[in-house]
């Protein structure tokens, strides 16, 4: 969704900060009222579910009026700073209609980099409205906007009851069901749905036109006792929209198994000393991981629920789980499946730093096929993930222990290595998925089958 700018130049709207994007939290000001500020000044900084960013200004001028507080969520389209203009400048804070027939060049879109931050075309391009374009056009998130093309439904004349007025999936199931008012009173009838509805529920992503939609069910929480109020904004607002997502949508079960991996750590220790680094045994499971995936294709797939298609994948595509300050984030190494276990060493100690500072580019955290969750990192052992959804599978890796086992009746000290699978059961049978496991568990207690020798 483009944000046309006024053409006078006397208020910026929020632009779009990435695909998807439809709001974003306010960190921090970085100007006054008052102030002059320079063409591609930072004026603020914001936070979307994925990253810090820094909005610049699209001109130079003077800040007349902020319109928002710190942690205020602002719609993309919403007036974020008014300029005054001197004698040109008009007294209303309104922002001129998107129909407005001025003369004058149009501010552009601002787009971002892949560090996060905001960059401004170099030229900004002239365009007339249309009134296609003005305030009648619905704000809606693209999967919402697909729901309506694949129903062949105009989004435009459903009546969306949403944050800000957007139109979201249950709007449009409502609308072509007939129980929904119509957006004004001159709206065209309500096509028939060309396909049964159910499926709408089940979009590709979540609707995010509301906080979360467990706020559906409210109940009133007593203040008394309470030290801190959080809210779900930025990235922990996403979790626990994609969680509730995944939870509602795909049909979960779990397989645990052990891993004797007391040789594959002799492996681990000899490889750290001779290359003078240090390794976590997290790539050397990775590798496993694909090698597993290789030959248990079906896990290595997404689902489209709204097609009611599965989609198998080729590459491995692997996301990583990385507890960060700002919440859980998933980077994904794109094509897992051809590097070594010291670039996938390396490409995880990358993409962890990137979560952390938040700098991670945009198309690290997309396309995912498969999840590693290490959930041993912070001491647990078995667990029941939650699916990175639309993927079909995730893998929890557990805390490490040393144990006494027995091998051809002989006792000796191990080193046993927990596993917890989760799967969506609508595509990976509980066979299947065992199978998969047992896979993993054979390639990581044989290392010798899978890595050089030291």
């Amino acid at each position: 969704m483009a944000i046309k700018q006024p053409t006078d130049k006397s208020h910026f709207l929020l632009p779009d900060l990435g695909e998807g994007v439809a709001e974003a939290e306010l960190i921090s000001w970085k100007v006054q009222p008052g102030d002059e500020v320079a063409e591609h000044q930072t004026l603020a900084e914001m936070e979307t579910d994925k990253a810090l960013v820094e909005v610049p200004s699209p001109w130079a001028g003077k800040i007349q009026e902020l319109h928002g507080n710190k942690g205020d969520i602002i719609n993309v389209g919403s007036v974020l700073v008014s300029y005054g203009v001197g004698s040109e400048s008009t007294a209303s804070t309104e922002p001129p209609a998107a129909d407005d027939a001025s003369s004058g060049e149009d501010a552009g879109t601002v787009v971002g980099n892949v560090s996060g931050e905001l960059t401004m075309p170099a030229s900004f391009t002239r365009e007339t409205p249309t009134a296609s374009e003005g305030s009648s056009k619905s704000l809606a998130t693209p999967a919402v906007r697909r729901i309506a093309r694949e129903m062949d439904i105009d989004i435009n004349v459903v009546n969306g009851t949403g944050r800000g007025g957007r139109v979201t999936a249950s709007d449009i199931q409502a609308h072509a069901s007939g129980n929904a008012a119509p957006a004004s009173q001159q709206a065209a009838p309500t096509p028939a749905p060309a396909a049964p509805t159910a499926p709408v529920a089940a979009a590709p992503e979540p609707d995010n036109s509301a906080p979360m939609s467990l706020a559906t069910t409210r109940v009133a929480i007593a203040p008394e006792g309470t030290i801190e109020k959080i809210p779900f904004h930025g990235i922990r607002r996403k979790i626990a929209q994609s969680l509730h997502h995944s939870v509602q949508t795909t049909v979960h079960f779990t397989v645990v198994d052990e891993a004797d991996i007391t040789r594959l750590e002799q492996k681990r220790s000899g490889f750290e000393s001779l290359l003078g680094n240090r390794l976590s045994l997290l790539p050397f499971i990775m590798t496993a991981v694909c090698a597993a995936l290789k030959k248990h294709p079906t896990l290595n797939a997404n689902v489209d629920d709204f097609m009611e298609e599965i989609h198998i994948k080729g590459p491995v595509n692997l996301g990583c789980a990385v507890d960060t300050d700002h919440g859980l984030m998933v980077p994904v190494i794109h094509g897992a499946q051809d590097l070594t276990f010291v670039q996938m060493s390396e490409r995880v100690r990358e993409l962890a730093g990137a979560c952390r500072n938040r700098t991670v580019p945009r198309e690290s955290l997309a396309g995912g096929t498969f999840t590693i969750s290490n959930v041993g990192s912070a001491g647990g052992m078995f667990a029941t993930p939650i699916i990175n959804y639309p993927e079909v599978a995730i893998l929890a890796v557990g805390r490490a222990k040393e144990t006494v086992l027995t091998r051809n009746g002989a006792f000796y000290a191990g080193l046993v290595l927990p596993l917890s699978l989760s799967c969506d059961h609508r595509v990976v049978d509980g066979a299947e998925g065992a199978r998969f496991l047992n896979t993993l568990v054979g390639l990581l207690e044989a290392p010798e089958t899978l890595l050089p020798e030291v």
